[in-house]
């Protein structure tokens, strides 16, 4: 599964995805620290977070200063991560092993945790980042 996301993303590099995102939200919009954070926490959940990270690359040098723009990419795909079962595959493996040893975990069960976990993180990411407005 892992590998078959890489696939994905390249065959998204290779539509020109990432371009076609910038025109239409913005590079002054989208490197917006809020702005970033939401769409990388998107992404994060929609093909695992170390993919999601490689749909930004490209896009790192037009969206502010790549320093503080590949920090802050980092922390949020890691922290949106724990959002969604899908978020990280390391939440996939977990699940599978303990179904294995009896231990059912939901989407629901894991979005009781994953949500409020997520949202606290990311708050705090950002102001330890001195990025709140």
């Amino acid at each position: 599964m892992f590998g078959g996301l890489f696939v994905v993303v390249r065959g998204l590099e290779a539509t020109g995805l990432q371009d076609a995102a910038l025109r239409t939200i913005g590079p002054t919009r989208l490197g917006h620290p809020l702005v970033l954070v939401g769409v990388t926490v998107a992404l994060s959940n929609v093909v695992s977070n170390v993919p999601a990270v490689l749909l930004f690359r490209p896009l790192v040098p037009r969206l502010g200063p790549p320093h503080a723009v590949g920090l802050l990419l980092a922390s949020a795909s890691t922290l949106a991560g724990n959002l969604t079962l899908l978020g990280s595959v390391a939440n996939l493996i977990v699940v599978e092993q303990a179904r294995h040893r009896g231990v059912h975990v939901g989407w629901r069960d894991h979005l009781k945790v994953g949500v409020p976990v997520t949202a606290l993180t990311l708050g705090l990411d950002l102001a330890l980042l001195g990025l709140l407005e």
